[in-house]
């Protein structure tokens, strides 16, 4: 039997990525899912990508720094599929590679805003549904960055950080109440947002990958297969974790 047979899962920032290969996960194993990003074109591709997988899939524009469109996401996947089990909050931005006395105040507002903001709004409305559910699982996107620092990224990890602390949190407030809250800090991992980065400081590529004592980076499918077994019952007495992916990165 799939691992998450006849669940709801929602996926922000499943335009591309970790949050493409997680909605296609989720179906994978027997969920409906329901996309959401700002990238419509991408979330539509997505979704595509799963109905002709047989699977179940429905994609909704949200901004998840807009608390209006977060709760129309929310209330979009009720209305939908009557109730919402799962909850994978991926989206979020990158920034720009600078010390931080260089860094712009509209940097740290856009950085804040989409990777912790996002994260608390979507949360407060996921579990404001789950609540009347008695259940559900949330997992976020933090990062290695959240547990560590991250030279010329200070705002990229303030955010991780928060996130961080917004799991940890709310795993001790509603453990008793059937909600599970954990999170996944990946490492620098093969998407489009981290190829920008190397992109932009082609010296960084090289450092990254032999700096990693697996000498390479981690793939979108990785994330999401962890993601995955997070949400399922196989996983039911983990709450409050931060799972690290990062090929042994902080181990030493």
């Amino acid at each position: 039997m799939a691992l998450l047979e006849n669940k709801i899962a929602l996926v922000t920032g499943g335009a591309a990525g970790i949050g493409r290969a997680a909605a296609l996960a989720y179906a994978r194993e027997g969920a409906s899912v329901v996309v959401s990003d700002v990238n419509d074109v991408g979330g539509d591709e997505t979704v595509a990508l799963i109905t002709r997988a047989g699977g179940r899939a429905a994609y909704q524009h949200c901004n998840v720094a807009s608390a209006d469109e977060v709760t129309a996401l929310i209330a979009a996947a009720v209305t939908l599929y009557g109730r919402l089990d799962c909850a994978f909050n991926n989206a979020g931005v990158g920034g720009t590679l600078e010390r931080l006395h260089e860094k712009s105040e509209d940097e740290w507002e856009r950085v804040i805003s989409v990777n912790l903001k996002g994260v608390w709004l979507c949360m407060k409305a996921e579990i404001t549904q789950m609540l009347k559910q008695r259940s559900g699982v949330i997992v976020n996107m933090a990062s290695v960055a959240g547990l560590i620092g991250f030279p010329r990224g200070g705002i990229y990890s303030a955010s991780k950080h928060g996130v961080v602390g917004l799991t940890r949190s709310a795993a001790l407030e509603y453990a008793r109440r059937g909600i599970r809250v954990n999170a996944v800090c990946p490492a620098f991992t093969d998407t489009a947002m981290v190829q920008d980065m190397f992109e932009t400081a082609p010296p960084m590529a090289a450092s990254t990958i032999e700096g990693n004592p697996m000498q390479r980076l981690g793939t979108p499918e990785e994330i999401a297969e962890s993601v995955v077994w997070l949400c399922a019952d196989t996983a039911s007495f983990i709450n409050g974790h931060l799972l690290t992916l990062d090929g042994g990165l902080t181990a030493g």
